[in-house]
């Protein structure tokens, strides 16, 4: 291999590929490629010392806007959720691939090294994507190439001076939107220490006094936070921390992979369990039934293509035709309140609700009820059919 362009983030897997090119794979030339999506300027900042040390110059993209603005958004409106908690790593897994294969392939690049294990997801992620964008160009998984265990990669950066920072088994993973924490690495009933969380506090070191905030949307995404418009981005970033300070966003779940393999997963997301809950409440109030209902299948199989590596599947396409014409109506403004883990919706205003308690409240006439005796004969005659019936 002549030249070979890496997936960089300045973890261990990605460091460690650094020098195992050099040693193992022989390649001629490196292109280290560091992307921006959000996981933070103490993170960057730390893949830039480990890339000094490694006597690398990464190519650095900041996808931050890219991941808010497209990605976040539409996850929102498709209400995504995956067996429990926000899709997030496989978002950003593809669109890093993505920037990572244009520019090997722009630069010439035979070859692309990332640093997934055989035991995970994100290696499927990665390869559908390089194939869709760089199908000629060869990958590399040294972890899986070499059948590596976390233990032997320690021990390798150690024997060969590679910069290991790594404070959690199986790695941190964060972005604005969820943070995965030691991804795979917990075991059943293994407790998690105060200290792992960036923005999750106990409730027993929540504030004592709750914390009110409002929030509004329009066409299904958030729009303005406390009376002030901002982008996604910074009302994501304030509701991480606000959310976090009262006990908001905690997951720990058993999660379906790709390979069908269950794993124990904690993740850290207070804005997104913030803004989905608002969402789906918000569509309750201003689709109809038959939408909310139909859009269902359609938001849990957008969850699934992404996490399953198939972002920029046709079909993901074809879904968001559906999901961005039913947002429409999808507009309205929330005040919360949020105490020790707990989220109460205080007060909900939408112009374009179908809400309408004059017809439907029994504390008004509305309507004469009496027609509905005719529409429930007409609906009790297939049960009446069915009563003639033997087998039941």
């Amino acid at each position: 291999m002549s030249r070979v362009a890496v997936a960089y983030s300045g973890g261990l897997d990605s460091s460690l590929g650094i020098e195992l090119l050099r040693r193992k794979y022989k390649a001629k030339s490196i292109l280290p490629i560091t992307i921006d999506v959000g996981q933070g300027e103490e993170e960057i900042l730390e893949s830039r010392r480990k890339a000094k040390a490694l006597k690398i110059k990464p190519l650095f993209f900041d996808l931050r806007r890219e991941f808010t603005e497209t990605w976040i958004a539409r996850a929102i409106q498709a209400n995504s959720d995956y067996l429990g908690y926000p899709v997030s790593t496989s978002m950003t897994r593809q669109i890093v691939a993505k920037k990572v294969a244009e520019v090997a392939l722009k630069e010439g690049c035979d070859a692309i090294l990332e640093g997934s294990s055989g035991k995970g997801n994100d290696q499927y992620r990665m390869h559908n994507v390089f194939k869709m964008f760089a199908p000629g160009l060869k990958i590399l998984v040294p972890v899986r190439d070499f059948d590596l265990t976390r233990l032997e990669e320690e021990v390798l950066c150690r024997e060969w001076g590679v910069p290991v920072t790594e404070m959690i088994t199986g790695g941190d993973d964060k972005t604005m939107w969820c943070r995965s924490i030691a991804s795979g690495a917990i075991d059943l009933n293994q407790p998690l220490p105060d200290d792992i969380w960036v923005w999750y506090r106990p409730p027993e070191k929540a504030p004592d006094k709750s914390g009110h905030f409002s929030l509004q949307f329009e066409r299904g995404i958030p729009v303005a936070l406390n009376g002030k418009r901002k982008p996604l981005g910074a009302i994501i970033l304030e509701l991480n921390l606000t959310g976090g300070m009262h006990s908001i966003g905690r997951i720990d779940m058993f999660e379906d992979g790709i390979m069908d393999l269950k794993s124990r997963e904690i993740y850290e997301a207070p804005a997104a369990t913030i803004i989905l809950k608002l969402h789906r409440d918000l569509e309750q109030f201003c689709l109809t039934k038959d939408e909310i209902q139909f859009k269902r299948g359609i938001d849990q199989k957008w969850a699934y293509l992404v996490y399953h590596g198939m972002a920029y599947h046709p079909l993901r396409y074809d879904l968001e035709a559906f999901i961005e014409t039913s947002q429409k109506v999808v507009n309205g403004k929330y005040r919360v309140k949020l105490y020790k883990g707990n989220m109460e919706i205080l007060y909900r205003e939408s112009k374009t609700s179908l809400f309408s308690p004059e017809i439907r409240s029994i504390k008004t006439t509305g309507f004469d009820q009496r027609r509905c005796t005719d529409a429930a004969f007409i609906r009790g005659l297939p049960f009446e059919i069915l009563a003639k019936r033997k087998v039941r």
